[in-house]
């Protein structure tokens, strides 16, 4: 019997989510029911042409995410939804959604291979105006995503139906890191990344209203940034409330040691009013606060936690 879970680990030492969402330029999401295999692209139903597609971006090293969703409500038969999230350039709020649907997997590759290497589309989206809420229950990858993110996304499922938001949509996904903060999920379009999340917390980010505390220890960051100013973008929200995830972000990174222990971040801001502001900081790890943990249910020895720190927080 399993006596070791992950997430419970995390929880038990306080550790902070803080900048531990995937910062990629790209996200693409293709519909495909699960079991998922351990590694999700060696799935049975996966296309060994988008297998190959999945090595070829690996070894171009593309800011690229390949991640795979079932919804049962959702799914159509004989046909394939695929979603790629883009991210926006300068003062973005977020990323940017083009949708497609296709007969089967392995039609995907030829449009996913044309804009991964050109950078456009040659083929039409189909246009929906959609919050994409994705919850990961792979628990292949890792038993806490399956004994805690499955019950959740039912949970996610009716909870969005009581509060009637017809134009979210709750699927599962394949690893999205971070099992050990089991039920963990993605936002998008604008790719917030949350930790243990329950009914109550969840209602919060999803209306944007109520007690904003709770992403002390629910907020993994933002997606559109770079770990370090995820940190420092957790602080702003703090200070400007619910209201800061309207605003337009971007950031520079004007100094910083080598090993990336320490950084000295810019972010920029455009409020509702159109008034453009910045904030200077040092955002640091701070050795201090670093915990050890095991981080994954089938893991055995202790590794280091790396938890940040930010000091020196001026407007400019």
């Amino acid at each position: 019997m399993q006596t070791f879970f992950c997430s419970q680990e995390s929880r038990q030492v306080g550790e902070d989510p803080i900048a531990t969402a995937d910062h990629c330029k790209t996200h693409i999401l293709i519909e495909c029911p699960p079991p998922w295999a351990t590694d999700a692209i060696d799935s049975k139903l996966i296309s060994e042409s988008l297998q190959a597609l999945y090595q070829e971006i690996q070894e171009a090293n593309l800011s690229a995410n390949l991640l795979f969703i079932y919804s049962k409500k959702l799914i159509h038969k004989d046909t394939t939804r695929c979603i790629i999230y883009s991210q926006e350039e300068y003062a973005s709020k977020g990323y940017s959604k083009k949708e497609f649907i296709f007969p089967d997997i392995a039609s995907t590759v030829p449009l996913l291979r044309e804009y991964l290497f050109t950078g456009h589309f040659t083929a039409s989206s189909i246009e929906t105006q959609t919050r994409d809420i994705l919850v990961c229950t792979h628990g292949s990858q890792d038993i806490c995503c399956a004994r805690y993110g499955k019950p959740f996304y039912n949970q996610a499922i009716n909870l969005v139906a009581d509060l009637s938001l017809d134009s979210v949509r709750v699927w599962q996904v394949s690893h999205i890191g971070g099992h050990r903060f089991a039920p963990t999920i993605i936002d998008f379009p604008e790719c917030r990344y949350y930790a243990r999340l329950d009914q109550n917390s969840f209602a919060s980010i999803l209306t944007r209203t109520g007690d904003i505390s709770y992403l002390k220890n629910t907020y993994r960051g933002w997606g559109l940034l770079p770990y370090p100013v995820q940190a420092l973008e957790r602080d702003m929200i703090f200070q400007y409330g619910w209201e800061w995830f309207d605003y337009k972000i971007d950031f520079q990174l004007i100094e910083q040691e080598i090993n990336g222990s320490w950084v000295r971040v810019k972010l920029n801001f455009q409020n509702l009013n159109g008034e453009v502001r910045s904030v200077q900081a040092d955002v640091f790890e701070d050795e201090e606060k670093a915990v050890y943990l095991i981080g994954d249910c089938s893991g055995t020895e202790l590794e280091k936690i790396t938890q940040y720190s930010i000091k020196n927080l001026v407007y400019i």
